[in-house]
C-alpha cells in the first residue's frame, strides 16, 4: 500500500520521498494468495461494496500490469454427502455465482458456468470421482505479489519519486505546534539522516501502530494482526490445470488450491495450497508456520484428493499477517478474524500524520487513492487519481504473445523489459544458465535486480 501512495501521489505532481524498513514486499505483500480477486466469500458476509470495489480494482491490476496478473479460471466442486447432493447447497453457489458476475466478475469477459462431473474431474483428477457431482466454473486472476510490488515502486520513480529500502523511521519529528513535518530515518549502517515533510503518510502494514505510537506517545491497538499460511506442494500430487477452492470441514471455511509456474507442456511445477486464518499475538516481526499450520491444510486437502499428502511433500510455506482493522474502541472481538471486515481505514492524529490499514491486496491502489485524496485535501491541493489507467513499468506495450514463447517466464516477470534482461543473459553464458537447477530463473535476473531494482543482498 505504502508503495501504491508514493505512486498515486507522485503521478499527482507531489514531491515524495517513501521510507521502506526492509525489501520491496517483504512484509504481507508478499505472503498472499497471489490472487487478484473480488473475494466471493465476502458476499456471503454481506460486504457487496468490498466486492464490487474489488471486481473493480482487479480489472485495473490486468490492465496497468498484463504481465504480472493472469485471468485464472477458478472450480467450486459440488460434492456429494453419502452418494447424495445437497441441492440447496448447489442452489446457494449458483446464486453467489451470478451474484459474484453481476457485482462486477462479467467485465473479466467471461462468465461462470456449471461444469459435468467428468469435466469437473478433468481439472483436478487426483478428486475422487465418486464423490464428484458437479462443480461451477468462475473466472477471478492470479498475480505475481513480489513482482508487483516492486513494478510500483520503480513506476513511482519513474515520476519522480524518492524511495530507499534498507532504511527505517525511527522518529517522527513535530514542528513547534505539534504538527508532524517529517521523520528521523536511520539506514542499515546506523547512520541517521532528516526527512522533511508537509505530510506524513504511515503505512506501515501490522507494524502501522508502531509508527503512530511513535507519533502519539502511545499504542492506539488499531490493529488485529491475523496469521495466513499457505503451503507448496508437487504438482504432481495434485495435477490440477485450474484453481480449485477446497472446503475445509473442520470450522467451514474454503482453501485455494493453485497451480504454479507453467511449464511448456501445460503441466506445472508446484500446487500452493492456502490459506489459514487465525489471530494472532506474538511479535509481528516472528510469524512462524507452525506444524498445526500445515497439519490443518494437509487435513483439508487429503480430505478432497486421493495422493495422500504428507508434511514430506511440503516443498515450501510461507507466513504472513494481514493488518486487519480493530473495532473503533481498540477492544479485541469475539468474531474470527476469517469474519472481520477487509475494508480499509484512513485515520489522521492529532499532529496531522495520515494512516492506512486494513484493504487487501487487490485494493491497494484503491487504498492509495483515499489515502492521497486526504493528503491533497490537507495540502489544499485540487487533483484527482490518475492511477486507474496509469501502466507499471513492464505492462507498457506488452506483447502478450511473448508469454506463450520460449520465455515466457521472463515474460511474466518483465513484461515489455524482457529485452533489457535477455540482453544481460547474451553479455555470459554463466548469466543466461539456472540460479537453480529445476527452477526457470536465472542468473540475468539477479544481475538485473541489482542494477535496476535495488536488490542489495542475497536474503
Amino acid at each position: 500500500t505504502g508503495l501504491g501512495v508514493a505512486l498515486d501521489a507522485a503521478s499527482r505532481g507531489l514531491s515524495v520521498a517513501l521510507v521502506e524498513r526492509d525489501d520491496f514486499s517483504s512484509g504481507t505483500s508478499s505472503k498472499s494468495s497471489k490472487l487478484a480477486h473480488g473475494g466471493l466469500r465476502y458476499l456471503q458476509q454481506g460486504e457487496v461494496r468490498l466486492v464490487y470495489e474489488a471486481l473493480h480494482e482487479r480489472q485495473r491490476m490486468l490492465r496497468n500490469a498484463p504481465h504480472l496478473v493472469q485471468v485464472m479460471p477458478f472450480m467450486i466442486p459440488i460434492l456429494t454427502k453419502d452418494g447424495v447432493i445437497s441441492k440447496k447447497i448447489a442452489r446457494a453457489l449458483g446464486s453467489a455465482l451470478w451474484m459474484y458476475d453481476l457485482t462486477g466478475g462479467w467485465r473479466i469477459g467471461k462468465l461462470h458456468r456449471r461444469l459435468r462431473a467428468k469435466a469437473a474431474h478433468a481439472h483436478f483428477p487426483t478428486m475422487p470421482a465418486e464423490k464428484l457431482s458437479s462443480g461451477y466454473l468462475y473466472y477471478d486472476a492470479t498475480v505475481d505479489d513480489s513482482r508487483l510490488c516492486v513494478a510500483v515502486a520503480r513506476t513511482a520513480a519513474d515520476l519522480g519519486a524518492t524511495i530507499v529500502n534498507r532504511c527505517q523511521v525511527v522518529k517522527i519529528t513535530h514542528d513547534d505546534h505539534g504538527t508532524a513535518n517529517g521523520a528521523i530515518v536511520q539506514t542499515a549502517e546506523g547512520d541517521e539522516f532528516a526527512v522533511s515533510a508537509k505530510t506524513v503518510v504511515n503505512a506501515g502494514g501490522v507494524w502501522a501502530d508502531e509508527v503512530r505510537t511513535a507519533d502519539e506517545g502511545k499504542d492506539p491497538h488499531s490493529i488485529r494482526p491475523a496469521k495466513g499460511v499457505h503451503i507448496t506442494i508437487p504438482w504432481e500430487k495434485a495435477r490440477n490445470d485450474i484453481a480449485v477452492v477446497i472446503p475445509v470441514r473442520r470450522d467451514r471455511r474454503s482453501l485455494f488450491v493453485v497451480p504454479w509456474v507453467k511449464n511448456a507442456d501445460g503441466t506445472y511445477r508446484y500446487t500452493y495450497v492456502g490459506t489459514t486464518d487465525t489471530d494472532f499475538a506474538g511479535d509481528v516481526d516472528e510469524s512462524q508456520c507452525s506444524v498445526d499450520d500445515i497439519d490443518y491444510i494437509l487435513e483439508a486437502l487429503n480430505q478432497s484428493i486421493t495422493t495422500n499428502v504428507t508434511r514430506n511433500d511440503v516443498t515450501a510455506v510461507w507466513s504472513g499477517l494481514r493488518p486487519l482493522v480493530r473495532q473503533a474502541d481498540g477492544s479485541a472481538s469475539k468474531e474470527k478474524t476469517a469474519d472481520l471486515s477487509r475494508n480499509h481505514k484512513v485515520a489522521v492524529s492529532d499532529s496531522g500524520v495520515i494512516s492506512i490499514t486494513g484493504g487487501k491486496l487487490t485494493t491497494y491502489r484503491k487504498m492509495a487513492e483515499h489515502t492521497v485524496d486526504e493528503v491533497c485535501s490537507r495540502l489544499g491541493r485540487r487533483t484527482k487519481s490518475k492511477s486507474k489507467r496509469l501502466a507499471l513499468i513492464g505492462g507498457r506495450g506488452f506483447d502478450r504473445s511473448h508469454l506463450r514463447g520460449t520465455h515466457a517466464h521472463l515474460a511474466q516477470r518483465y513484461g515489455s523489459e524482457l529485452d533489457r534482461v535477455l540482453a544481460i543473459a547474451a553479455e555470459s553464458p554463466d548469466f543466461a544458465r539456472p540460479l537453480i537447477d529445476g527452477l526457470p530463473y536465472i542468473a540475468a535476473e539477479a544481475i538485473f535486480a541489482v542494477r535496476h531494482e535495488m536488490a542489495l543482498s542475497l536474503d
